[in-house]
């Protein structure tokens, strides 16, 4: 029965393969214009039928933000050839962004935006947000991946973060009042279905204002540092998505040199890569890894830009506890769908999140300091929209194995990896 089947899907790839296509039609689409659905299909009117083509215009399709599940169908037409429909099932775009993040001494913070993920009906994503962590803050966005081809993009980004951020030095803490004004442009560039690039310049002022704690003759009490920050970002992306389930691999590298016109916070080169691994279990459950792989230039100063934090990292962890110059951090969870109706699924999880640093100035062998280490074991709930883009809202609780360690809440919108 199997070689009859392989035999039967033979014979049909070959019968696709002499045929061409009378017409490329788009069926379901709302908002979504169908001129973009064609300018980034591979698929086109008198082209050579190819199923495995159709098959990578759908696995697109489902990652855009804007479709929540596509699918193709193929009928012959008239003249002896065949009509190819691409049928979609649109995501509602306009989404609110909401993050809160709590720890066990009392901190909170919180980050409200609204995005569009459609704009025009092409794909692009504009929006902003306003983040309240003791200081003010605001960004405002603009993505346009396929606004020149299939292949070729723009991203425009502005924002200016203003946080009460911990300095280390001397086994002493004090706090900074940080900001980081910046005005960003990049290139996106897409060659295949599995690759993109990003190529860019971030222009950026970064301040320094001491408010309370230890101080010390080394370290200003000011700062205010003009920057250049020159971007690289490559992606190998696999990943095949059905609502909300996920299954494949996804690693994206991120590249930066920082010039600086101080000694104080002088020149750096950082670079990172995100490993993503994603497999279904059974029907209902769906296995999720994320591992951060990170140095910086080996500065020993106080200033060092990876942090240990509850947003970016260690869920429970508190914000911005700890700072280094290189990062090894796990994210692991199995998710569950405890209830699914239509539109709705509840979704469980557990989860371990581990991670220790580099010191500034210090080796290899940081890494094994338990004083640099930290795992929080924990559990989450995930109320998910179906056929709203990243309509997830993520409850998450996070408990330190250690005595040192405290555990806290995070909050958020989307799926923390």
């Amino acid at each position: 029965m199997k070689y009859f089947l392989f035999l039967l899907s033979l014979l049909a790839t070959i019968v696709m393969h002499s045929q061409n296509i009378t017409d490329v039609k788009i069926q379901g689409n709302k908002k979504l214009k169908s001129s973009f659905v064609k300018k980034i299909a591979i698929a086109k009117a008198g082209a050579v039928l190819d199923s495995m083509q159709l098959e990578e215009d759908i696995k697109l399709l489902k990652r855009l933000p804007s479709v929540s599940h596509a699918y193709y169908q193929v009928f012959p037409s008239e003249n002896g050839n065949y009509n190819v429909f691409y049928n979609i099932e649109e995501n509602f775009t306009i989404i609110p962004s909401f993050n809160v993040y709590t720890s066990n001494d009392g901190e909170f913070a919180y980050r409200l935006g609204v995005y569009e993920f459609n704009l025009l009906g092409q794909n692009m994503i504009f929006g902003g947000f306003y983040q309240k962590d003791i200081f003010s803050s605001y960004g405002i966005n603009f993505r346009a991946p396929f606004l020149f081809s299939r292949r070729f993009g723009l991203a425009v980004n502005h924002q200016d973060l203003q946080t009460l951020e911990p300095v280390f030095f001397d086994n002493t803490t004090s706090d900074y009042k940080y900001r980081n004004k910046s005005f960003e442009v990049l290139g996106l560039y897409q060659p295949n279905f599995n690759n993109r690039f990003e190529f860019g310049i971030n222009y950026f002022l970064e301040e320094y204002q001491y408010v309370s704690g230890a101080t010390s003759l080394s370290v200003p009490q000011e700062l205010s540092v003009k920057k250049l920050l020159y971007k690289g970002i490559y992606e190998y992306n696999n990943l095949d998505y059905n609502y909300q389930y996920v299954s494949g691999f996804k690693s994206q590298l991120n590249l930066q040199y920082v010039t600086s016109t101080s000694d104080d916070l002088p020149e750096f080169l950082i670079g990172w890569n995100d490993f993503n691994y994603y497999k279904r279990v059974g029907q209902k459950g769906n296995w999720a890894t994320r591992m951060r792989v990170g140095f910086s230039s080996n500065d020993d100063t106080p200033f060092a830009p990876f942090s240990v934090d509850n947003n970016l990292n260690i869920r429970g962890v508190g914000n911005t506890i700890d700072r280094g110059t290189g990062a090894i951090v796990v994210n692991t969870e199995y998710r569950h769908t405890l209830y699914e109706k239509g539109w709705f699924a509840l979704q469980g999880n557990a989860f371990v999140d581990a991670g220790s640093w580099r010191n500034p100035g210090g080796d290899f062998g940081d890494f094994s300091d338990a004083d640099n280490f930290r795992v929080f074991p924990g559990v989450g709930l995930r109320f998910i929209h179906k056929s709203i883009f990243n309509a997830i809202f993520r409850i998450d609780y996070g408990y330190g194995v250690s005595e040192k360690d405290g555990q806290g809440l995070v909050f958020g919108i989307g799926q923390y990896f």
